[in-house]
């Protein structure tokens, strides 16, 4: 319907509608008021209960399909709630050692020299360090010049840091034996360092010689002093030198330096010989050990696991991977395929 306006003349400003703008009855002559919907206020109880009723009847209706969408959505949820635990830690982890390089003692050091432990020195004196009744020795070491050994070991670590200026030297090696007490194997290795005047280097040597006291094993010998240097210099070490027994050397170079999965030529081995006594047996021991790791590199299954245990006789607390928080994926990996996940030194 069209509006018209009436006034005194056609120029009249003011003007009126003919009919209101609602709907208008024709029969009854009455203007009907448009009902405006009346927003009711939520109630959130009403809603929870509204949902329960619902989710009640469905489960009556359908309870095998109600039970494994309320199982998918409980496993999500912890999914959702154990990642975002993993990335607390991880960032917890980064920001403690993310600290200024002038809080590592060793910042200018690159090269790691690792001396893998091989006994505990039981000894009160430290003059008798090359005499087999000064250490703790497993039956299939009771063999004359066995000690003699492990000290050659100890001065060739000696002797290749002091002639690399940037190399830090580690001996690795824990608590092993119970009957030899709560002495670590790399502690060990310090003292008859100390005792020994660190074969005429000690002003070179003596201040950047550490200890790692966890290891277990071969492996645990190189992982572990890795993750100790790190600790130590706030940086992965450029190159690494193990100093263990001349036989040990494809362990060491191809099965434990893959698994860590450490570039071939930054990897450098120094062998010593065995007792001349104990030789044969020991090559034989050497094989069957090799072709355990062959099986199962990073230790962690069947044999190796088991003898790992036993010689973890005082239950000691492993701080690792926390002062390598980047190689956390390597600490926690077990499989028989190496490692896939990213590394430092093969960036």
């Amino acid at each position: 319907m069209k509006s018209f306006s009436f006034g005194s003349n056609s120029n009249s400003p003011k003007s009126f509608t003919a009919y209101p703008s609602c709907d208008f009855d024709i029969e009854s002559g009455t203007i009907k008021r448009t009902r405006r919907s009346k927003k009711l206020p939520l109630h959130p109880l009403k809603m929870i209960k509204s949902f329960a009723n619902r989710f009640s009847y469905y489960k009556k209706l359908h309870p095998i399909l109600v039970f494994c969408i309320a199982l998918s959505f409980a496993v999500s949820v912890l999914v959702i709630l154990l990642a975002y635990e993993s990335h607390y830690w991880q960032t917890i982890g980064y920001r403690k050692f993310n600290v200024g390089s002038d809080n590592y003692p060793f910042v200018r050091l690159k090269n790691l020299v690792m001396v893998a432990g091989h006994s505990i020195y039981t000894s009160s004196s430290c003059g008798k360090v090359d005499k087999e009744n000064s250490w703790f020795l497993e039956p299939y070491q009771q063999h004359p010049g066995q000690a003699a050994s492990f000290v050659a070991h100890i001065q060739e670590g000696v002797e290749i840091v002091a002639k690399d200026d940037k190399a830090l030297l580690l001996f690795s090696g824990g608590e092993t034996r119970k009957d030899a007490g709560p002495r670590s194997e790399a502690q060990s290795y310090w003292t008859v360092a100390e005792s020994k005047g660190w074969f005429g280097n000690e002003e070179s040597v003596r201040w950047r010689a550490m200890t790692e006291e966890h290891a277990r094993d071969s492996f645990e010998n190189l992982l572990f002093s890795v993750c100790r240097f790190r600790e130590l210099t706030g940086t992965y070490p450029h190159n690494i030198t193990v100093v263990s027994y001349d036989f040990k050397e494809e362990r060491f170079t191809h099965l434990h330096r893959s698994a860590i999965g450490f570039p071939e030529s930054r990897f450098f081995y120094s062998g010593t010989p065995g007792s001349t006594t104990s030789k044969e047996a020991a090559m034989r021991g050497e094989a069957l050990v090799r072709s355990q790791f062959q099986e199962d590199p990073y230790g962690c299954l069947g044999s190796l696991w088991r003898k790992k245990l036993g010689r973890d006789p005082f239950h000691r607390t492993i701080p690792y991977p926390n002062g390598c928080p980047e190689i956390e994926g390597l600490f926690r990996y077990c499989g028989a395929a190496p490692y896939s996940g990213s590394l430092p030194w093969a960036q």
